[in-house]
């Protein structure tokens, strides 16, 4: 059995692995090491922890019989699952975590006495408090990232669901919450703590499902944020330093990243995080009334003729992208215009695609290089300089009415400037528009070709022509 010190220090070291795993998953070229830094980091918290119990009963062997069931299961997973599903996948992964805190709040309620908080009906105040919030929230980020999975999935509409006094039941529902923790801590009436959860798994749908497809990649790194605070509010219960750190890293962490995608979608972070509250309700999709405005249609030979004879390409890439898996294609068509020459980039929004980074992953696995990869700020001027924009399945992160509707719901969003490329090639299935419900105006250009094809298809097609 490890004492209790050599357990503190071995959590901080593994809380420190912890940090370097976040520094390093800040940058592409350091996300591998970021990777190895968490892995191990995990390992050793979890190794530690269980050389802690000192008893190697029957249920010690339970745990360890879970533990490889359980690793086996995420194994399959990670090794099956294409890249193209890894949003749905993070989203999955943090109801898990969600449920794990409701599950040890629990079972910490239930048994206090194994986890030294005193005795059921007498338990410690702040240990009370601590499994509340840590269940409250744990439940919040179950069913809501649920929802954002069968959203994601496609199993759930991804437009907004709401009704009239929404915000307001929110708003009740949370006041409650509260309410019922005060009460709890003053009665200790188990009732009480079964009705914080059951409410609280109610707050989880209601808070998700107002949220439209076109902010998921906010839901999902504010989910991230919501199952670490889980964490880190049962680890205060359990009193277990590495929860606690990795917790209020994942939680911190994760709220900076919502604000940022927030502010690259130019959506109010409580807006988001609150379930849309004081959002505008208007009817964005203009299907019916769209006016039929007339479009340049090109195919493979075309646009194989305009790249092949300019002098710097830049490739903007969407989740069309990730839905036909073009990626491989996509580096095919590179490297065959390299060979010609041509000087091309990749120009990445930070909300492209259905969670952070969605687009650096689909590349990296194409072994794009990294140094050719460039984010809005860094590549936006260069639009201007360039012979050809090839946008492959990005909609609304290259709409230019972003910068002159002020009615549109996207109205002040910071896109990509493709519309000042002297050719613009646009591969899409179709006129439909993106998450948003809006028309892209960037279709009915000048310099605008439209490639209706599915996106792995045509730039196979054009890799031949090339």
């Amino acid at each position: 059995m490890i004492s209790v010190n050599l357990l503190a220090v071995f959590y901080l070291i593994s809380g420190v692995l912890f940090i370097l795993a976040l520094r390093g998953l800040s940058s592409p070229e350091t996300s591998r090491k970021g990777n190895f830094y968490g892995i191990i980091g995990m390992a050793l918290a979890i190794g530690v922890t269980i050389l802690s119990v000192g008893n190697f009963s029957l249920g010690f062997i339970y745990l360890l019989i879970f533990l490889a069931i359980g690793g086996s299961i995420g194994a399959f997973i990670a090794f099956k699952i294409p890249m193209t599903a890894m949003p749905e996948l993070v989203a999955g992964f943090h109801s898990l975590v969600g449920l794990a805190a409701v599950f040890v709040a629990i079972s910490a309620f239930i048994n206090p006495g194994v986890f030294n908080l005193g005795m059921p009906g007498d338990i410690k105040i702040a240990s009370l408090v601590e499994m509340s919030l840590g269940a409250a929230i744990g439940s919040i980020t179950f069913t809501g990232s649920i929802i954002a999975f069968l959203k994601l999935r496609g199993i759930m509409s991804g437009s907004p669901i709401t009704f009239s006094g929404q915000h307001y039941l929110n708003l009740a529902l949370g006041i409650t919450i509260l309410l019922l923790i005060f009460y709890l801590c003053k009665t200790q009436l188990s009732l009480s703590f079964w009705i914080i959860i059951i409410i609280s798994l109610l707050v989880g749908v209601l808070l998700i499902i107002p949220i439209g497809g076109a902010d998921m990649p906010v839901v999902i790194s504010m989910l991230n944020s919501y199952s670490g605070w889980a964490a880190a509010g049962i680890g205060f219960t359990l009193e277990n330093t590495a929860l606690i750190i990795t917790g209020a890293l994942v939680g911190s962490s994760g709220a900076i990243l919502s604000y940022i995608m927030c502010k690259g979608m130019n959506r109010s972070f409580f807006n988001v995080i609150l379930g849309g509250w004081g959002s505008n309700e208007q009817e964005t999709s203009s299907s019916s009334a769209k006016e039929q405005k007339p479009v340049k249609n090109g195919n493979a030979d075309d646009a194989a003729f305009l790249m092949k004879n300019a002098s710097s390409v830049i490739i903007v890439p969407g989740y069309g992208m990730a839905v036909a898996q073009a990626q491989h294609a996509l580096r095919e068509m590179v490297d065959a215009l390299k060979k010609n020459g041509v000087k091309v980039s990749y120009a990445i929004h930070p909300v492209a695609g259905r969670m952070p980074g969605h687009m650096n992953v689909l590349l990296a696995e194409a072994n794009v290089p990294y140094d050719e990869v460039f984010e809005l700020e860094e590549i936006n001027n260069d639009f201007a300089n360039c012979d050809v924009a090839y946008v492959i399945g990005a909609n609304d992160v290259t709409n230019p009415v972003a910068k002159t509707d002020p009615q549109s719901p996207i109205y002040g969003m910071p896109v990509l400037d493709v519309e000042k490329s002297k050719s613009v090639l646009f591969v899409k299935r179709s006129l439909s528009p993106g998450y948003a419900g809006i028309d892209n105006d960037l279709f009915y250009r000048d310099n605008t070709l439209m490639l209706f094809a599915d996106a792995k298809k045509m730039t196979e097609e054009i890799v031949k022509s090339l």
